[in-house]
């Protein structure tokens, strides 16, 4: 998460056409490759302005951060229009990571960054994506000093979220950042209370031209920078497992599992945390209760797409994130063994050397309680069993 830079300070107000405007006079290009963004845009933007309640930074925030998703549409549409052989290529069916956050899954995935076979999206290319990356300057690019500056000003403002939520430059990048480019994505939830958009993007929206967007920045990152498969993760693909298939029919899907009651626990403190930059009202209470249905449903529908068949057992690896966090190469290597990948003794090394790089108290300890939640346990533990039996998921203590 950083504040965003587009090129051209934004407007201190919130307006769908004038975002446009801007994002079109900061690129000097007009395609924005189709129209399927218009609705999600016009649909956060009257929800950032009537219910968000943001302060005069949050204003400017997500201005700033919509042009800078505009302008980056704009920008990957202009390089697929000017080079049409970017299209063709063929997306290796990639593996996803579709656990609930505070599962594993961010550490998990920067574990699996580190195998040279795989190609993962990283911070700095999703965040500015063109022009695409080549392989000669990857680990040189201007782009990773000026991404980690922008991260490091989002640390300024909310002292101590690296602590909850490590951030890098060069550090795994979830999806919700590349769908955002759609604005129909997850991601502006975690930033803003804006419940009328997050109910639209849930219960109503269709999510193919998201997943097809999805495959046309990858197509772009890729082109000049390839590997032998993508894992990707995000867990607003729990919400669309279905349209997730559809557009990657040959993907192996990784679900990390953890008591729902926890996950609620510590998504409240993060998103409050996160929505403070923005707005001078968040609280853990509210996070808590709006989250907490999002989560469970999201749960739900993963029982779901078990039980139709939507996702059937040869195509996915399950993982529980206390078996994960207690010995985590014992946990890739049955994952490898699961997926048919060969575990090399260099890639476990340099997954080792990764992880004594980044312990998970580097920059501090996450504390969050479930008390501060305001929630009913019982009530909540009881919403959960269904998911908890399937898979067999063991309550916590709570904190």
């Amino acid at each position: 998460m950083a504040l965003p830079d587009c090129g051209v300070p934004p407007d201190t107000s919130l307006d769908a056409d004038r975002l446009v405007a801007q994002a079109r006079e900061a690129t000097g290009l007009e395609d924005f490759g189709g129209g399927s963004w218009r609705e999600g845009l016009d649909r956060l933007v009257a929800a950032q302005r009537d219910e968000a309640e943001l302060n005069e930074l949050g204003v400017q925030i997500a201005a700033g951060e919509a042009v800078m998703y505009l302008s980056n549409r704009l920008c990957v549409t202009d390089w697929h229009r000017r080079h049409p052989d970017m299209g063709a290529a063929d997306v290796v069916p990639p593996i996803v990571i579709v656990g609930q956050g505070r599962t594993g899954t961010t550490i998990l995935h920067d574990l699996l960054a580190q195998d040279p076979a795989h190609r993962v999206p990283l911070t700095w290319e999703v965040d500015r994506p063109c022009p695409p990356p080549e392989t000669a300057t990857y680990e040189t690019d201007a782009r990773i000093g000026d991404v980690d500056a922008q991260l490091g000003m989002t640390e300024m403002l909310i002292p101590g979220f690296n602590a909850v939520h490590p951030m890098g430059a060069r550090l795994a990048q979830e999806c919700v950042r590349i769908t955002g480019n759609e604005f129909r994505s997850l991601i502006f939830a975690t930033q803003y209370r804006i419940p009328s958009y997050n109910r639209w993007l849930i219960d109503e929206a269709d999510m193919t031209s998201t997943y097809e967007w999805h495959r046309r920045v990858l197509q772009l990152l890729q082109w000049h920078h390839p590997g032998e498969r993508w894992v990707l993760k995000s867990p607003g693909h729990q919400w669309c497992l279905g349209t997730l298939l559809d557009e990657y029919p040959n993907a192996m899907l990784v679900q990390t599992h953890r008591d729902p009651l926890q996950i609620i626990a510590s998504i409240a403190s993060l998103v409050a945390m996160l929505r403070s930059m923005a707005s001078d009202t968040a609280s853990i209470p509210e996070c808590g209760a709006e989250w907490a249905e999002y989560i469970l449903g999201g749960l739900d529908r993963s029982v779901d797409a078990r039980e139709d068949g939507t996702v059937t057992p040869e195509r996915v690896v399950d993982v529980q994130f206390r078996a994960f966090m207690a010995d985590p190469f014992a946990t890739i290597r049955e994952l490898y063994e699961r997926l048919g990948l060969e575990l090399s003794d260099d890639t476990e090394q340099r997954m080792r050397a990764f992880l004594a790089g980044h312990p998970r108290d580097k920059h501090g300890t996450h504390h969050y309680t479930f008390v501060d939640t305001g929630l009913d346990a019982g009530e909540l533990r009881e919403r959960a069993r269904r998911y908890q039996e399937f898979f067999d998921v063991p309550s916590e203590p709570l904190p």
